[in-house]
């Protein structure tokens, strides 16, 4: 099935859409897990709303087409993506060489980092050393607390696991901890929503969220990867990392960086060969 398909489209109010000029408007199908604040998340009224909605609905306009987004648990989203259901995944997927064996990815749009999130009166960590003698707070069985247990001797911190994010940061509010470790979003936001905090330094990853497709929609995936891109140049993406989580990337941000190639440099997939895209005025 060939990524773009002419349809007539009936929203309901589990999905969203965004139409353009045009009698027979083209349509891409898609889904995200509603439950990622703020990538992803239904507000009051039902309809969903996010980083990753603005930016589906802005990849469809580059495009000239529509889009209809339909809120799924992501556990169920890459299968139906696969069952032929989606022609492409916008929920928040981290590009993996484990999944890349079975995927294609585009390249990446937002880098998925450890962050420390303090209160807004203490002094931000600006580097790893600064840690000794602190007390940070993790979630159970993240990528955290494994980060956590192995670098506790070198920097000299202690650390304490919670069953949750929300409570690793109110035991930094309570004063029981400097600082929590969580991801680069949520800890953006929770600085954003709370005027008590501030996200200070952040532990890279190298890994990135990127747009998901079936392996061999190798059309479908540099369609929409050249439509990523012209935003990326537009600065259209890096406006929303602004938008929802309050910070500003930087040149090397993969909200700001454009590729060369189509896909994820390093992983499966990956086709180097220099692309050349027209963008939309």
């Amino acid at each position: 099935m060939e990524i773009w398909k002419k349809k007539l489209v009936v929203l309901g109010v589990i999905g969203c859409a965004m139409a353009f000029q045009g009698v027979a408007a083209e349509t891409l199908t898609t889904g995200v897990d509603p439950t990622f604040a703020p990538m992803a998340m239904q507000n009051l009224n039902g309809t969903l709303e996010g980083f990753n909605i603005d930016l589906g609905n802005a990849l469809a306009k580059e495009l000239g087409g529509m889009i209809k987004i339909e809120p799924s648990q992501f556990s169920a989203i890459i299968p139906a993506l696969n069952a032929g259901k989606y022609d492409f995944v916008l929920a928040p997927t981290t590009a993996t060489p484990e999944r890349a064996q079975s995927l294609l990815f585009s390249e990446g749009y937002f880098n998925t980092d450890y962050t420390f999130v303090q209160k807004k009166s203490a002094k931000p960590f600006t580097s790893l050393d600064e840690l000794k003698g602190k007390k940070i707070t993790v979630n159970s069985g993240s990528a955290y607390e494994a980060w956590a247990k192995a670098n506790q001797s070198q920097y000299g911190f202690q650390y304490q696991v919670f069953s949750t994010t929300a409570d690793a940061i109110q035991a930094v509010l309570s004063g029981l901890a400097d600082a929590a470790l969580i991801d680069n979003i949520s800890g953006p936001w929770a600085a954003k929503k709370n005027p008590l905090l501030q996200t200070s330094y952040t532990i890279r990853s190298g890994k990135v969220f990127a747009l998901v497709f079936r392996k061999n929609d190798v059309k479908g995936r540099d369609r929409l990867s050249n439509a990523l891109k012209c935003l990326k140049k537009k600065g259209v993406v890096a406006g929303l990392v602004e938008k929802w989580l309050g910070t500003k990337p930087g040149p090397d941000a993969a909200s700001v960086k454009i590729e060369p190639g189509e896909g994820v440099p390093g992983l499966p997939g990956y086709d180097p060969t220099p692309v050349e895209y027209t963008c939309k005025p």
